[in-house]
């Protein structure tokens, strides 16, 4: 029985040995290495930043003829007025009768004010013709307000209700009378009738 006993126990320490777990060494795996992820969201800095354009100021050129001190083009800011344009053109001459021309009225950009005079006091705007128009000579030359001292036949010829006949009737006028001192004058000439005065005095200034 002891022998038997020793046996056992022998057996029993035998195999409590080789159940013994023996550690094994694991090497990391090559080429792992670890990653690094930044939760830094991307700097914004160096975004490109829209520029702004300086602001320009905008301006209108407007015409005026007739009665002022410094006829020609002016230059106005968008939305100016009528009183604005005279203004800038030197402002009314000692003869200028702007009674028949709202002055408050808003100017547009290529328009065309005409000043009258106390002897033809019939001012107007005159809008500004389209670019795309196509415009005659004669009727580009009916815009201007036309000095009857100094006006050619050609001049003459292109006001509106002035043929070469009637535009001769007034250059003999004036070489047997002088000079003109009032527009109404124009009614003494051969050739010109009321109807006829009325569409050439706003045309005209002496």
């Amino acid at each position: 029985m002891a022998a038997l006993t020793l046996m056992a126990v022998v057996a029993s320490v035998g195999w409590l040995l080789r159940a013994k777990a023996v550690p094994i060494a694991v090497a990391a795996a090559p080429g792992t290495a670890t990653l690094s992820i930044s939760s830094t969201a991307p700097s914004t800095s160096s975004a490109a930043t829209p520029t702004t354009s300086p602001a320009v100021t905008a301006t209108i050129l407007v015409h005026v003829i007739g009665a002022v001190a410094s006829p020609g083009l002016v230059k106005l800011p968008p939305g100016a007025r009528v009183a604005d344009a005279i203004s800038a053109a030197g402002g009314l001459r000692g003869d200028a009768d702007p009674a028949e021309l709202n002055l408050a009225a808003v100017v547009s950009d290529g328009s065309q004010i005409v000043i009258g005079t106390t002897s033809a006091p019939r001012g107007e705007v005159r809008e500004g013709a389209s670019s795309t128009g196509g415009g005659t000579t004669g009727a580009a030359t009916a815009s201007a307000v036309i000095d009857l001292n100094t006006a050619t036949l050609a001049q003459l010829d292109s006001i509106p209700g002035v043929g070469p006949v009637t535009a001769q009737a007034i250059l003999d006028y004036r070489t047997k009378h002088g000079r003109f001192t009032k527009v109404d004058e124009l009614q003494e000439v051969d050739g010109i009738g009321t109807k006829t005065y009325a569409q050439i005095a706003p045309h005209v200034r002496v």
